[in-house]
């Protein structure tokens, strides 16, 4: 059984690893199967957050303001995690997130994973619901939903709990973790000065359109080239050259 491993989760400002952003990132490293040191850290996306995602985290953009950038954070990070198997539910989410930010700051990024919610999927499959919440719950494991660190913590009890009831050495062998990504370049000069351009000039039409109002709420000088591109496209498409 395994009894060393890094259980970690992270919260981002939205779903796809390509537009969104990491907010908090929170780890355990467990010995022997108990926990020996904690990593936690708030990570600045630099853009404001969406009313849902503070409804959803409790962490608001206040918060945020004095946070560092991944730049500070993910090496901290990664040398917190070494070379550890990581542990998470769902943990290719938090896994290609990480990956992201680890490639755009210089650094290399290949772990072996194992995976709560696929052990729950396949060993617990009429439960009502396979969220961490409701899985904690039905272990009766204390959580506190939707902050990094406390899901990491919690993910690591039901690791346990899943590996004291269904242990086999096939289902719980951990597996290479795999997503491609490339190393962004910066927004150049000429880029930011038309977003500032389209901006200033549509924003009326922005404003009332949820899609583009995340233009709005974003630093535009830490945008990379293809971020940059994209909003300016999806500026035009709605309200024209």
């Amino acid at each position: 059984m395994l009894k060393d491993y890094l259980s970690l989760d992270i919260e981002t400002t939205g779903l796809n690893p390509k537009t969104e952003k990491i907010i908090e990132i929170g780890a355990v490293r467990v010995r022997n199967g108990s926990i020996v040191a904690r990593f936690e850290s708030l990570v600045s996306p630099g853009r404001l957050l969406e009313e849902r995602i503070t409804e959803l985290t409790g962490i608001t953009d206040e918060m945020l303001k004095a946070a560092p950038e991944k730049e500070e954070v993910i090496p901290r990070f990664l040398e917190f995690a070494g070379e550890d198997i990581l542990l998470g539910h769902s943990i290719l989410f938090d896994y290609s997130f990480l990956k992201k930010a680890a490639v755009n700051c210089n650094r290399q990024f290949e772990r072996r994973g194992i995976d709560t919610l696929k052990l729950a999927r396949k060993f617990l499959p009429d439960i009502e619901s396979r969220r961490l919440s409701h899985l904690c719950s039905y272990f009766g494991i204390v959580h506190h939903a939707h902050r990094a660190l406390a899901d990491a913590e919690a993910t690591a009890s039901l690791y346990q709990k899943l590996e004291e009831r269904f242990y086999s050495e096939e289902d719980f062998k951990p597996f290479p973790l795999q997503y491609k990504v490339k190393k962004e370049s910066p927004a150049t000069k000429n880029q930011i000065e038309r977003l500032y351009c389209l901006l200033e000039r549509h924003r009326l039409d922005i404003e009332a359109d949820e899609e583009l109002s995340a233009c709005l709420r974003i630093e535009l000088d830490k945008l990379s080239k293809n971020e940059a591109s994209r909003y300016a496209d999806r500026i035009l498409s709605k309200c024209g050259r």
